[in-house]
């Protein structure tokens, strides 16, 4: 298999709009109960789940018996396939997502298989149902989807679970809240469905890693069966009950992104740049065979983007942040455009 290298280094006093992180920082109040937490004595503590599934079950409707706390989504992504998937079982991706789909199954020795999608970026639905097999164990969607940006609608998620019910099927919500669809609320009604969240991207805690894993109470006994007993750390759980009980300033990031993303697309179609749109935090432009000299080209004005030109051949990510950001990023990208 091959090795999972993020260009992560070099990064700080750049404007980071590579990893698709939250752009301004963590609510003040995560700092503010962190900070409080951190005693000699309390750090002498192994880590005590019992508040936090309890207080973040209320904040997304869930019975603490339905998730459980992870470290990050890779755990979330790890555990599902530790616990469902046995060595050469099928396990179906699309192409192209997140790399941790892939790379824990092929750490766990399963038979992976790939559907691609559109040339218009979106959700091959017709091709993804063909590929499913009775023997299928597990299929896992990012939903909005990485790198892309493109999303499915709830028809097309109760298709997919209906279609394959012997499968563990994940839907990975990690970009939730800029999209605003979400198959959470039928956990109960299809016992092959999982869904993940994470703290890293809109909440601005990536360094924390913490995340949470949905489903039925029966599957959430049999993961957690799996799953180390200390595996995410205290501060990332004080972190985490912090950060959703300060909805305003999610909901102010949320709203300064949106208005952002649609910024940069009167960025690119002013610049006459091909770009897709998303449903997400992040947009994916044509740059040709200039995407890399680009994304160098911006590295050197300290503009961080992502090249995903090995994936869709002339393509580059850019995170949103707020509209200033997009602003620098466009002008700086317009000069070398032009140049």
């Amino acid at each position: 298999m091959a090795p999972y290298s993020p260009p992560s280094g070099g990064r700080a006093g750049k404007l980071r709009l590579d990893f698709n992180e939250n752009t301004v920082g963590c609510s003040p109040k995560v700092i503010e109960c962190v900070q409080k937490y951190l005693t000699a004595d309390h750090l002498t503590i192994y880590p005590e789940y019992q508040d936090a599934r309890r207080d973040l079950g209320a904040f997304f409707g869930i019975s603490p018996e339905e998730f459980t706390i992870t470290n990050g989504t890779d755990e979330a992504i790890q555990l599902l396939i530790n616990t469902f998937v046995d060595d050469g079982d099928d396990v179906l991706l699309l192409k192209p997502s997140y790399a941790m789909y892939r790379f824990y199954a092929e750490v766990a020795g399963a038979s992976v298989r790939e559907v691609e999608y559109a040339g218009d970026l979106s959700f091959p639905v017709a091709d993804f149902l063909e590929a499913m097999r009775p023997e299928t164990r597990a299929i896992l969607i990012a939903n909005p989807n990485n790198p892309t940006g493109s999303a499915i609608g709830l028809d097309q998620i109760e298709l997919i679970l209906e279609t394959a019910p012997d499968a563990a099927v994940l839907i990975d919500e990690a970009y939730f809240e800029f999209y605003g669809v979400t198959a959470l609320r039928w956990i109960r009604k299809y016992k092959n469905l999982f869904v993940s969240r994470t703290f890293s991207k809109v909440y601005g805690m990536a360094a924390m890693r913490c995340g949470c894993l949905f489903t039925c109470a029966e599957n959430a006994q049999w993961i957690r069966k799996a799953q180390s007993p200390y595996s995410v750390n205290m501060l990332a759980v004080i972190a985490a009950r912090a950060g959703v009980q300060d909805r305003e300033h999610i909901a102010q990031y949320v709203g300064e992104v949106l208005a952002a993303r649609e910024l940069a697309y009167v960025g690119f179609e002013r610049l006459g740049i091909r770009y897709f749109p998303s449903q997400a935090n992040f947009v994916l432009f044509y740059a040709g065979d200039r995407a890399i000299p680009i994304r160098d080209a911006l590295r050197e004005r300290g503009v961080l983007v992502r090249d995903r030109s090995y994936e869709i051949p002339g393509c580059v990510r850019v995170t949103i942040g707020t509209r200033g950001q997009v602003e620098r990023f466009l002008a700086e990208l317009e000069s070398l455009w032009k140049g």
